[in-house]
């Protein structure tokens, strides 16, 4: 179940208000003595995660699938996205999985049960066993985002108290409001600088066709790029999967554009890879204002990112 992307967050005692975690969606899925830790795009990621996964066995419940994200917490306490791409090389205790859902316990299908109800019971299945409570923000709406923005974290999400589980459905009873602009991006295409990226193309489907976002180039250091590099190669095409370009004779303010004479310069590929990328905002002409790469991404269907805002 997704939230819609909103500027200002409903208000009312009929909603109830969680952090915006900046990590990885996950269902984690017990049945007896076997755990699983699926993505948005089904891959198991107990494998990638062992410590998650370990800390799913001890649920205290038979069967169980509970829904939440999987955070990397960086040295200041806050999720880092960027972190988490580094998973091979940071402690297992900076990585957190937030349970905010119960679907499914011991026979019982919940998913028709309203919110409440729903995490009422996940405080007793996860405690002691690692795995942490997305907890409720108490206060207004306005409270709530005071809050976020002091803390300097990326925003929330508004649920209504009474709202049923629908999965795969994009809902109004699920309302997120992010502080900081952030989603990810398919990877289209790119600038070479030898054996590195100078600039990511990237985009979004819009009636099933790839809509041409905006170049990015900030967020890379020298090794970022050469290993970006690598991971692109085998998807190289002839063909440029972009509906809309080149963009016009001129390039934007602001880079986003690519020009007839730029297409030469550019590699294109097979649009099967996401970037995860943070920017101010959305240009006038539907370009990306100061991109900045922070990862890449293979837990979501390439075909299901949309422009968000």
């Amino acid at each position: 179940m997704a939230a819609t992307q909103v500027r200002v967050l409903p208000d009312g005692p009929d909603w109830s208000y969680e952090l915006k975690f900046d990590g990885y969606r996950a269902l984690i899925v017990k049945n007896g003595s076997k755990v699983s830790i699926r993505s948005r795009n089904d891959k198991d990621l107990c494998k990638l995660y062992p410590s998650l996964a370990a800390a799913a066995k001890r649920i205290d419940a038979k069967q169980a699938v509970i829904d939440g994200e999987i955070v990397a917490i960086d040295e200041n306490g806050k999720p880092s996205f960027q972190m988490l791409q580094r998973r091979g090389s940071i402690e297992p205790r900076n990585i957190r999985y937030y349970a905010f859902d119960l679907l499914h316990v011991d026979g019982a299908d919940l998913k028709g049960r309203a919110l409440m109800e729903r995490r009422e019971r996940l405080p007793a299945l996860i405690d002691g066993s690692g795995l942490l409570l997305s907890e409720e923000l108490r206060g207004t709406a306005r409270d709530v985002v005071a809050t976020i923005k002091q803390l300097g974290l990326e925003g929330a999400v508004a649920k209504r108290r009474d709202s049923f589980y629908i999965p795969g459905e994009r809902t109004t009873d699920w309302q997120k409001l992010k502080l900081e602009l952030a989603q990810e991006f398919v990877i289209g295409g790119y600038r070479p600088d030898a054996d590195s990226v100078d600039a990511l193309l990237v985009g979004y489907y819009e009636g099933g066709k790839l809509k041409f976002g905006g170049k990015v180039r900030a967020g890379f250091v020298p090794h970022t790029r050469r290993e970006v590099f690598k991971t692109l190669q085998p998807l190289h095409t002839r063909h440029c999967p972009f509906a809309d370009l080149p963009t016009g004779p001129k390039s934007s303010r602001w880079g986003g554009g690519i020009t007839a004479d730029e297409m030469s310069d550019m590699v294109w590929l097979e649009p099967k890879l996401l970037a995860q990328i943070r920017f101010a905002e959305w240009t006038g002409d539907g370009r990306l204002r100061l991109a900045k790469f922070l990862g890449l991404r293979d837990d979501k269907d390439p075909q299901e990112v949309r422009r968000e805002g």
